[in-house]
């Protein structure tokens, strides 16, 4: 009724000398209905009627019109909620970097920060906060980007007429590469951390980052209204009021995106126009939300006046705040893990680790080990398995006593090793430490406790393969002619007649740790699991770098025997063949994710090439396939 009625005042306002049969037709109603509202509104003092011969001419009071303005504002201002799906996990970024830098000869992500570039800190950023499907899109100098290998697995999509369309021709350029909800960052942004996660975490799907004024000059100013995107200039005289500043950092839901580049395709005659006042056009319709940080620290680099203060200012503050940022979220872990004081924790230092984040602290003067999960673990790791394996080798006295486990965030805490000394490949290879590791290997795989799982190689390979897709991973030269080898042994191997023992499955010398002359303790049982023993035997011997003598010496004091059978030798060979092609994967998944280890996985994938072509495994090789 209440929409009728506005129907019929807009009618009647533009049209004052209609009669009722044409009002009828355009707001879509009956006659007699024209009829009902015309009496209501009348009566009402809505509208007022002159009687002309036989024509009744209708017109608007002041009541009337002010009723038609406030409705048609409140009807305005009401917008499609275009989601039905709850926030959903953000695994993809575009980043725009195809804006002209004449001032610099090179894009502005390149420029030199701290030792490192503006992209690649936040390239680092985005991975660090699970983000590993990122594209760049180009358009000034995209040849640049060649010259830095590190960003050689993200995607590229170029701008070819970037010097004649604005940042949504940009960015619409790079819809055939996006298939779900997004983060949107601008090349030249320097930005703490926190602003990422905040604004990934945040409850609306399409959200603008904005922040207090910068005074910068080129301020893209904001106004909110209704708790939604209202308005977005750079020309402050547009506004009656300013709620914050738009940084250059959006999450935005592919329905939106989807009608942002449709819109600009399609009806759009202006290819100078940027994304903002095209996200702008869409918020007519539909409710775009915000995030709005104060006393955040950032800036941008559009020229050498702001690439300056940025590194000269800027960026020196935002270190310091991130790394007191970094101290308050170590401590906020153990205090919510051991329901401590803030002042109990007196000391924070990093340890290394190629999986997690490490630290040793020292809480009310007793030291400590922390470990927080290292980025995208969550999806190759169990962290329920590894706690109930944990607590099995801290039983058999292998491990330090698990002081916290959080199976949910994969947060440790244990004690730690007191006068503890890392092994090396170098020391693995006296007799003495080669006591100490088989003994403990031997306790280990001759306990006879059954762990929560079971380690399966090829298993692994298939889950590890779908990771390195949806990490958009690169596979290393040579890996199907590798794999095709491998799945040839896989048929021997499991016709073999193979009792599976817990085993640690990591144990390379870095994860063994010496207290004292006679103690050893093996630490981390992240993929720990029952398995072939001779995985772990392998696995450390290749790690250790053994020659040839020394491994027969490891084996024959595993086994107390002088004469290693044919058998043992064959499966030591399969696992270290095994491993090596699994932890190939395992690398490009990592380096996938922002991590960097140099030549180490294509030394494992050489090496595990290397010994394909071993004596025993051609021979074993030729007698399957005869």
């Amino acid at each position: 009724m209440e929409q009728q009625l506005l129907q019929l005042l807009e009618a009647i306002n533009k049209h004052a000398h209609l009669n009722q049969k044409k009002m009828a037709e355009i707001c879509g109603i009956s006659i007699g209905k024209v009829n009902y509202l015309i009496h209501d509104l009348t009566f009402g003092n809505y509208i007022y009627s002159e009687k002309k011969g036989r024509n009744i001419s209708y017109y608007l009071t002041q009541k009337g019109l002010d009723t038609l303005q406030s409705g048609i504002e409140a009807y305005q201002g009401k917008k499609v909620n275009i989601h039905q799906e709850p926030l959903t996990e953000i695994k993809q970024a575009i980043i725009l970097a195809g804006g002209s830098r004449t001032d610099f000869n090179k894009p502005a992500g390149l420029m030199d920060i701290d030792g490192t570039t503006l992209l690649k800190r936040n390239i680092d950023i985005l991975q660090e906060n699970g983000i590993n499907q990122i594209v760049i899109v180009t358009g000034y100098k995209p040849e640049a980007f060649q010259e830095h290998p590190e960003f050689s697995h993200l995607t590229f999509v170029n701008n070819p007429k970037y010097k004649w369309t604005g940042s949504m021709a940009s960015l619409a350029s790079a819809f055939e590469v996006i298939t779900e909800d997004f983060l949107l960052i601008e090349d030249d942004i320097l930005i703490e951390e926190r602003a990422i996660r905040e604004i990934l975490s945040h409850p609306q799907r399409d959200c603008v980052l904005i922040s207090n004024e910068s005074g910068s000059g080129d301020e893209a100013f904001v106004e909110i209204k209704n708790g939604y995107l209202h308005k977005i200039s750079k020309d402050i005289h547009q506004f009656n009021r300013i709620d914050g500043e738009m940084i250059g950092v959006s999450k935005l839901s592919y329905e939106v995106y989807a009608k942002m580049v449709s819109e600009y395709q399609q009806n759009n005659k202006n290819p100078l126009i940027h994304y903002e006042y095209m996200l702008l056009d869409i918020s007519r319709h539909y409710n775009i939300g915000y995030l709005k940080m104060h006393n955040l620290v950032w800036g941008e680099i559009d020229s050498w006046q702001h690439y300056h203060t940025v590194k000269e200012k800027t960026f020196p503050m935002l270190k310091r705040k991130e790394a007191e940022f970094r101290e308050i979220f170590i401590k906020s872990h153990l205090i919510e893990a051991l329901d401590l004081a803030y002042e109990d924790i007196s000391e924070i230092q990093p340890f290394g680790g190629m999986t997690n984040k490490n630290f040793k602290v020292v809480i009310k003067g007793k030291e400590y080990v922390l470990r927080i999960p290292g980025n995208g673990t969550e999806s190759m790791i169990n962290r329920k398995e590894e706690k109930f394996n944990a607590a099995l080798a801290s039983h058999l006295g292998i491990d330090t006593e698990l002081v916290y486990f959080n199976e949910e965030t994969g947060v440790k805490i244990a004690e730690l090793i007191q006068e503890a000394e890392t092994l090396t490949p170098k020391m693995t290879k006296r007799q003495d430490i080669m006591e100490l590791t088989t003994e403990i290997f031997k306790t280990l795989h001759f306990s006879k406790l059954q762990m929560a799982n079971r380690f399966d190689v090829f298993e692994r390979i298939d889950e590890y393969e779908r990771l390195m897709k949806e990490t958009n991973g690169h596979p290393y030269e040579h890996y199907e002619e590798t794999k095709r080898q491998v799945m040839v042994l896989k048929e021997i191997y499991q016709g073999m007649n193979i009792e599976l023992t817990p085993c640690h499955n990591d144990a390379l010398p870095q994860n063994m740790v010496k207290s004292g002359e006679n103690k050893l303790y093996l630490i981390d049982w992240e993929y720990s699991g029952m398995n072939d023993p001779m995985w772990d035997l392998a696995w450390h011997a290749m790690e250790s770098e053994f020659t040839p003598e020394e491994e027969e010496l490891f084996l024959t004091l595993y086994f107390e025997e002088d004469v290693i059978p044919l058998e043992i030798q064959q499966r030591m060979i399969m696992n270290k063949i095994f491993q090596d092609f699994l932890w190939t994967i395992w690398t490009v998944i990592k380096e996938a994710k922002g991590d960097d280890f140099g030549t180490y996985g294509t030394d494992l994938l050489t090496r595990c090439r290397k010994n394909l072509n071993h004596d025993l495994i051609r021979e074993m090789t030729y007698e399957f396939q005869k």
